[in-house]
């Protein structure tokens, strides 16, 4: 066999990229499951169940941050991301998006069906007596606005990212992290204040699983987000390939809008 054909052997005919051989997709799983079990030993008080729980946690952020390394570097240094991988990367993106809606959608199916028919078990009233519901014009209402406003700041990034407005896009992803963490923020200072908690009946536990996780969703938001500054940061973002913001603020304008339901179904209609 001549070096000629050699070479041309060992040329990609395809704009498809076949994934190396990678460990992080069963240990990610095994780690989201471990999550899973040790929340319901901490939610049910077991003995170490919050050590176990973080354990968990954490692990499963450094595989996050280990596998999103690899995909980085065969985007950005090895050049494998070409029109069509990311055109299937979209397709993914979505479906994995639609995933989480009929997630949250099993949270509000257990709102409604509680709160349209509530038993005797809990007053026939909802909400239940004795609840002591949140005010939603509060602090839930300046989180609806910051949110709104975060939302803002992500397009006007990503606005700027396809003009060639790098300094512009920094500025405006900068802020939407910024906005991002006073959300999370001012959600945990909402729980602290709460006269209710979630083993308080049906109340307690489709409120705090419904805010809870969306909660959890803007933390790993703001994640995606913060790695897509950093990439920015270092021109290994452009204006032709920019696709893990692309997806990073898809995910957020779907964390905004599961917002905009939570706050009118159950901070606002739920608690009249």
């Amino acid at each position: 066999m001549t070096l000629l054909s050699q070479i041309s052997k060992s040329v990609q005919r395809h704009p498809f990229h076949l994934v190396d051989p990678s460990p992080w997709p069963f240990v990610a799983s095994l780690s989201a499951f471990s999550c899973a079990i040790n929340g319901v030993m901490y939610i049910h008080a077991f003995k170490r169940g919050g050590f176990a729980l973080l354990f968990s946690f954490l692990s499963l952020l450094v595989i996050m941050f280990i596998w999103w390394r690899d995909v980085i570097r065969e985007a950005t240094f090895e050049g494998h991301h070409t029109g069509v991988v990311q055109q299937g990367l979209r397709f993914g993106v979505i479906l994995f998006i639609v995933s989480e809606i009929l997630f949250f959608f099993a949270f509000f199916w257990a709102f409604f069906h509680s709160s349209l028919s509530p038993g005797v078990e809990i007053g026939s009233m909802w909400p239940p007596k004795g609840i002591s519901v949140i005010d939603p014009w509060e602090i839930p209402f300046l989180n609806t606005l910051i949110l709104l406003l975060s939302g803002c700041t992500v397009t006007w990034s990503h606005h700027a990212m396809v003009a060639n407005l790098r300094l512009q896009a920094l500025i405006s992803l900068f802020l939407t992290i910024i906005l991002a963490i006073i959300f999370t923020a001012l959600q945990a200072y909402e729980y602290n204040l709460a006269d209710f908690r979630l083993s308080d009946g049906i109340y307690g536990s489709t409120f705090y699983m419904a805010t809870g996780f969306h909660g959890f969703h803007v933390f790993i938001g703001t994640v995606s987000l913060l790695i897509c500054l950093i990439r920015l940061n270092q021109y290994q973002l452009t204006q032709q390939h920019h696709f893990g913001f692309e997806s990073a603020a898809w995910y957020w304008h779907f964390v905004d809008v599961v917002w905009l339901f939570l706050f009118v179904s159950i901070y606002w209609w739920g608690g009249v």
